[in-house]
């Protein structure tokens, strides 16, 4: 953290990043960080390789600040939430601070504070805050308070503790908005996403005596319906409350026939390690991975389904 500290002191342009496809927790987590660079009096800019950013999101502090470009002038990058240099998107000329909690975390950063143990980005922050003495204001109090009640599944995860109702209950005295922080991350809803959830929920098929959600959509889907292709979480996740589903899992095959996979759990299956078997990650109970163009979707689905079978 002091290592943190002091290269912030020394530079005098700083990007905040947010990885692609954005989650509360990246993005609550650079809009934080965002306000306390600000109040360092520094030059800061916010950045987003994606260039549409699901709407949900904009009730977050300065998030009509986000751009998908990267300054030339930046001599300081810091990402949140990335487990890799591939979720940035983008080439990083200048130094890079890797701050996440993904125990997939390839430590590619010039400095890297980095903890798998934490429920969120926005706790790691949260920390770092307190321990160095830095305010919180209700700007940044929002932000983590979001991030924090997107990455415990508003606050159903098992890992959710009196510790973090603490975390909770001091950022809301610190003025967090969590009326309106729970309004947009847990019920909003866009025309689109709400479509997509019918083709989702219409093609479902429960596998492995039904212990296993699986969901197949492509282009046309998302097309049709208006969506975007993070509206997909939403059926994804809910699918894990129907009675006998332990894992739940999302093939997209795209226009190229690449495939992005992303795979839910409620934990007691490590999907982690299932997506490291392609080449990607993430937590216990939530990770992904991308297939480039090549590979046939029925036989992914079908290995996936193998090692699934295996834990269950």
């Amino acid at each position: 953290m002091n290592e943190i500290l002091k290269r912030i002191n020394e530079v005098k342009h700083i990007v905040v990043i947010s990885h692609v496809n954005p989650d509360t927790d990246s993005i609550g987590s650079a809009s934080a960080f965002y306000t306390h660079l600000l109040r360092l009096h520094k030059k800061v800019s916010f950045v987003c390789v994606t260039k549409e950013i699901n709407q949900k999101f904009a009730f977050l502090p300065w998030f009509e600040k986000i751009r998908n470009t990267f300054p030339s002038s930046a001599d300081l990058a810091i990402s949140f939430d990335c487990a890799n240099k591939k979720r940035i998107g983008l080439e990083i000329d200048c130094d890079l601070i890797n701050i996440d909690h993904h125990k997939s975390n390839t430590k590619y950063g010039d400095i890297n504070l980095v903890d798998a143990n934490s429920i969120s980005t926005t706790k790691i922050l949260y920390d770092f805050f307190k321990l160095n003495n830095i305010v919180i204001n209700k700007k940044m109090a929002t932000a983590l308070y979001a991030g924090l009640l997107d990455d415990s599944d508003g606050f159903l995860d098992d890992r959710v503790d009196g510790t973090v109702f603490a975390v909770i209950k001091e950022l809301i005295e610190c003025g967090a908005d969590y009326k309106t922080s729970n309004k947009f991350v847990k019920k909003w809803i866009s025309l689109g996403a709400f479509r997509l959830k019918a083709i989702m929920y219409k093609n479902m098929k429960l596998m492995c005596n039904a212990k296993v959600a699986v969901f197949c959509i492509d282009d046309n889907d998302i097309k049709s319906s208006g969506a975007m292709i993070q509206d997909c979480e939403g059926a994804l996740k809910e699918s894990l409350y129907l009675p006998t589903v332990k894992v739940a899992f999302l093939l997209k095959i795209n226009s190229d026939f690449s495939i992005k996979g992303s795979l839910r759990s409620n934990s007691l299956v490590d999907v982690s390690r299932i997506a490291s078997s392609f080449g990607g990650g993430g937590h216990n109970d939530r990770a992904g991975f991308n297939i480039k163009a090549g590979s046939v979707a029925q036989e992914v689905k079908e290995k996936i389904l193998k090692l699934i079978c295996k834990e269950i």
